[in-house]
């Protein structure tokens, strides 16, 4: 039986992010070369063909060159420039007529927009914090909105642009927070309520989805100086550092607990129309109340050899995954869809 071939679909990262170089923020959403050699690697022992196509200003070109040879796009990209940079490369393969793993161009578009997400979430009922959109440093606060509060780039993935300092705790702290994230990100800033209860990381796959084994940051691991929240230095960092250590999985919840965020997990999916893969970030006031954060798709899959924390294939391993069977679940559940098995 022919093999298939894959189109991978990367961004290369160039400088590693950090906290004391916002320059750096910029690529944090990007993988280090060597990650992306260990995919393609990875596919290949999986059973694939893989052609890869790095998603800058060429990858319209070699898409076209090899679309006859590809069986299937691998998306794993996170585009260029602009807020609607995740959905550039799933609207060249839909032009070209490429099947693809992942969500659909309308989607990818929503999901990077942590604002608009929140819209859809909340027009389905589903638990969002409420929120400000700060476009300058200059507007009023929301009397709504009460201390701590925590400060976030619109369109960012990765914890980019969140560390220490994005909790605020009075207003010269805050409009500090807003003027960074806007001169750094060149876009707006989202302020919202920082939560200061249990946080998790949900990872669906599949389908239909299936919820694999939920993640917790166990925050009472972090050195005093760090504030518990998945900042940048706290993933960058603190846990390649540490390890695994960090992380609960499966997380200790009570049934009704766990039920409940299974509950929003599935429901978001089924509201966005996500497809194949996705991890949720929610996060529990004091009362145990969970929150949705944020939706990310594509997810990061780094391979264990090179990071064990990195969330999606953690989930995976608890779930009885293999690395390789991880990355067929994703393109069989793409196949799927597209009526190819």
């Amino acid at each position: 039986m022919k093999k298939l071939t894959l189109a991978f679909l990367y961004n290369i990262r160039h400088q590693y992010p950090d906290p004391d170089d916002p320059k750096t923020f910029l690529e944090a959403d990007f993988d280090d070369p060597l990650v992306i050699k260990a995919i393609i690697k990875h596919l290949k022992v999986a059973g694939f063909e893989v052609i890869a196509i790095e998603a800058n200003k060429e990858a319209y070109l070699r898409l076209y060159k090899n679309k006859e040879k590809i069986d299937l796009a691998f998306y794993y990209a996170e585009g260029m420039y602009g807020k609607g940079r995740e959905a550039q490369i799933p609207a060249m393969l839909e032009m070209l007529n490429i099947p693809y793993t992942g969500s659909s161009v309308l989607t990818h578009a929503l999901l990077l927009n942590k604002a608009m997400t929140k819209e859809i979430l909340k027009a389905n009922d589903l638990p969002v914090l409420s929120h400000q959109i700060f476009k300058t440093n200059k507007e009023n606060l929301k009397k709504s909105l009460k201390f701590p509060l925590i400060v976030k780039p619109i369109a960012q993935g990765s914890s980019a642009g969140i560390t220490n300092e994005s909790v605020v705790t009075n207003k010269e702290k805050l409009y500090h927070q807003v003027n960074s994230v806007i001169k750094i990100f060149r876009q707006e800033a989202l302020v919202e309520p920082f939560l200061k209860g249990r946080e998790f990381s949900i990872a669906l796959l599949g389908n239909p989805p299936k919820v694999l084994p939920i993640i917790e940051a166990n925050h009472s691991l972090l050195p005093k100086n760090l504030k518990p929240l998945d900042s940048l230095e706290v993933k960058w960092y603190f846990e390649e550092k540490g390890g695994e250590d960090h992380l609960i999985c499966p997380a200790k919840l009570t049934k009704k607990l766990e039920k409940r965020i299974k509950e929003i997990s599935l429901a978001i999916w089924q509201a966005l129309e996500i497809f194949d893969l996705c991890r949720i970030d929610i996060r529990c006031d004091e009362e145990e109340n969970p929150y949705v954060l944020e939706v990310n798709s594509p997810a990061g899959i780094i391979p264990p050899e090179i990071s064990t924390t990195s969330y999606f294939p953690l989930a995976a391993r608890k779930a009885g995954f293999s690395y390789e069977d991880l990355l067929r679940k994703i393109i069989k559940s793409a196949l799927k869809r597209y009526g190819s098995l």
